[in-house]
């Protein structure tokens, strides 16, 4: 066999690889044939899928959609919440080789880097379980006779997550899974040179939610969805105003650009590095 031949064998190899992980993984066909995204691999430079993408009038619906998810999450039991992410923590422990490989053939990283993102998605779910029974508050006295004020806190609603290329599903784990456990719905817009690990993501977190409703959990329709598109899909989810967060990750550029369009109404702002705000 010629280097030609031995080149163009790797290609069709590296094609048929990803399109048997995503079947591993639960990703319907669809989602990733016959779209207008093309999905290339750094590794060789080759088309590997085509995914479909989601225009902003179906952003907006998808948000409406996590806006009313939210509204019934929020009065799940925090402890019961972090049942979901701790069943998805499971889910990742079972698929991490596949899902490392498929980071590592769409961002270009070297084997090890891709496992290991997925285990940091499956710590920070280990994490996010202990904090569901720990949301505590402050019990704070007052200058009234037997008389003390208690502190509470609240989930805001709908979380959107903006990520990149470099850290394709890490950095929506981190947001993904204290968001959940506090009561928020969330939405993810991942870069467009790494949509398959996102549906990789969402088609694992949809068999958490089915095991935990086989278990009696309640999950409403919407309380996690990927908007796969272009800048417009971004734009369209920091100007919503059913969404009061929006973590963002990305060029300095875009930071520049989304923080004050957030400030402008009110929302928050949060780095992919820190949590606290939670």
């Amino acid at each position: 066999m010629s280097d030609n031949q031995s080149a163009k064998a790797k290609i069709l190899s590296l094609k048929a690889e990803v399109d048997a992980l995503l079947v591993e993984l639960g990703v319907e066909s669809v989602r990733y044939t016959g779209g207008t995204l093309v999905a290339k691999t750094p590794i060789t430079g080759e088309t590997v899928a085509h995914v479909r993408e989601i225009d902003a009038a179906g952003a907006t619906s998808a948000i409406e959609l996590a806006h009313a998810a939210f509204l019934q999450w929020r009065l799940v039991p925090a402890p019961k919440r972090g049942e979901l992410v701790r069943l998805l923590g499971e889910e990742l422990r079972a698929n991490k080789r596949a899902l490392g490989r498929l980071v590592s053939i769409e961002a270009g990283k070297i084997e090890s880097e891709g496992l290991g993102e997925v285990q940091e998605m499956i710590d920070i779910c280990d994490y996010a379980v202990g904090l569901s029974r720990q949301l505590y508050g402050l019990t704070i006295a007052t200058e009234r006779h037997e008389h003390r004020m208690a502190e509470t806190w609240h989930p805001l609603g709908v979380t959107g997550i903006i990520s990149a290329f470099n850290f394709p599903v890490a950095v929506w784990s981190w947001n993904a899974a204290l968001a959940l456990v506090c009561g928020n719905s969330i939405v993810w817009k991942p870069s467009e040179k790494t949509p398959l690990t996102a549906l990789a993501t969402e088609a694992l977190f949809g068999r958490a939610m089915s095991r935990f409703k086989a278990d009696g959990g309640a999950t409403p329709d919407g309380l996690s969805a990927v908007l796969v598109g272009g800048r417009e899909i971004g734009e369209a989810l920091v100007d919503n105003t059913r969404v009061p967060l929006v973590s963002a990750t990305g060029s300095t550029k875009m930071g520049r650009a989304v923080a004050p369009k957030l400030a402008q109404r009110f929302a928050r702002a949060n780095s992919a590095a820190t949590t606290r705000r939670w």
